[in-house]
């Protein structure tokens, strides 16, 4: 089982391959210290929200494009003493970061559901989620049914992993994203396709099964503060 750090960011539109030639540089970074993989995605489909969205989680400006990414490690423990030695890494004083690094929201999550291994994606649905940590198992239960359904349909990869490494942040964090309630947890959750074009094929015949639609008066979270989004992959390393 891995180990995920999931960040969401808001870029200038000026600076998308400004952007892509940092994360080129910090790719080879984070490999070097026992990172496995580190995907980037621009978003693409993104709606606002009545009470949360990824625009608000970041505080997004007109300019700027909404980022969901993360980066996968073999295990908790190798996560841990990599970043150490990252933060030690004289290479990590020279990258520029262009964008603004104090919006930019972060954590540490442990897989609770992973279907199928990597194989490349090109296009992914992203989600951040308020669960309560005493409905942990009901939200696995349910996590683990859809993702079935959504691998049916051409998704290739379902992953969703439970907070357990969430800071607080000064100005924009995974809690504040969601509006998350003291006994919430926050999960980050992505579905991977090998294209937009399946994923968009596959959107309109999810929605018509009956599989997908949820009984009401059982869902494990709140649905109206979950917060999602399509993303075209720009890095996938």
């Amino acid at each position: 089982m891995t180990y995920i750090d999931g960040f969401v960011a808001a870029v200038p539109l000026a600076n998308k391959q400004a952007y892509l030639d940092h994360v080129h540089e910090a790719v080879r970074l984070f490999k070097d210290h026992g990172a496995t993989r580190m995907v980037e995605n621009w978003g693409d489909d993104v709606p606002q929200g009545k009470i949360t969205d990824f625009h608000r989680s970041v505080r997004k400006k007109d300019d700027e494009a909404v980022l969901f990414s993360w980066i996968e490690w073999p295990s908790r423990e190798a996560r841990d003493t990599g970043m150490k030695a990252l933060m030690q890494d004289e290479r990590m004083k020279t990258l520029k970061m262009p964008f603004d690094g104090q919006r930019l929201i972060f954590g540490g999550f442990t897989p609770i559901v992973e279907t199928a291994s990597a194989k490349g994606v090109g296009y992914a649905d992203g989600f951040v989620v308020p669960v309560p940590a005493v409905n942990r198992d009901a939200y696995i239960k349910m996590a683990l049914n859809a993702s079935s359904v959504f691998k049916e349909y051409g998704a290739s990869r379902v992953v969703e992993g439970w907070g357990d490494d969430v800071p607080n942040g000064k100005v924009t964090d995974f809690r504040r994203a969601v509006e998350a309630k003291d006994g919430e947890t926050i999960v980050f959750s992505w579905i991977e396709w090998p294209s937009k074009q399946a994923r968009d094929d596959a959107w309109p015949k999810l929605m018509a099964d009956p599989r997908m639609r949820p009984d009401k008066a059982n869902i494990p979270f709140d649905g109206q503060r979950m917060i999602f989004g399509g993303f075209a992959t720009m890095l996938d390393a």
